[in-house]
């Protein structure tokens, strides 16, 4: 007996539920394995992080995200980062991974050349604030009901978050928070065509 639509539908709808379940836990375990093994390793993982103009500084665009300095630090960036990733999935799936590369680039290159000499930037604040320029956008870029709708909730919720783009709080990369928003503004423009 052939299957109606509805339960196809239904499957379909929940096989992308568990794959998105599957990308973000993926992605927060291994930021929390990192801050477990860094802990472990007494904090040597850190110099991993994004160093200001350095040739070393450089490999941090990769690693920073996943280096956190303590558990605050990285519960902070843990919740908006499934919120807001699971959200980007959410608009279209196949963008989550681009629009997490663009976010890491662009929060990675900025701290490298506007951050203090000596300082190191770590964290996942820059990757989040690439998708909150990305869905804050998206619906200006992509004008369909969902980015549109998308748009307006995250205005709503994290509206908030535009003053941590500016030179505030000691101790916080307000360059990695501006490079990773402005890569998210470009990805949302470069996938315009998403829903």
């Amino acid at each position: 007996m052939a299957k109606s639509p509805v339960v196809k539908s239904a499957k379909r709808v929940t096989r992308t539920f568990k794959q998105q379940v599957t990308t973000l836990s993926a992605t927060v375990g291994a930021t929390w394995t990192a801050f477990v093994v860094n802990g472990i390793a007494g904090g040597a993982l850190m110099q991993y992080g994004v160093i200001p103009r350095t040739l070393t500084g450089l490999r941090g665009i990769l690693f920073a995200p996943f280096l956190h300095a303590n558990m605050q630090h990285l519960i902070a960036n843990t919740i908006p980062f499934l919120a807001m990733g699971w959200l980007v999935m959410l608009r279209d799936a196949r963008h989550f991974l681009p629009v997490t590369l663009f976010a890491m680039l662009g929060s990675g290159l900025m701290a490298w050349l506007l951050g203090a000499p000596g300082s190191v930037h770590i964290g996942a604040s820059g990757v989040v604030f690439g998708y909150f320029g990305f869905l804050l956008l998206g619906g200006w870029y992509a004008r369909s009901f969902m980015s549109i709708t998308l748009s307006i909730l995250v205005a709503v919720l994290w509206g908030g978050l535009v003053l941590g783009i500016a030179p505030g709080q000691v101790g916080i990369s307000w360059q990695s928070h501006l490079g990773g928003f402005i890569a998210g503004v470009l990805a949302a423009r470069r996938y315009r065509g998403a829903r």
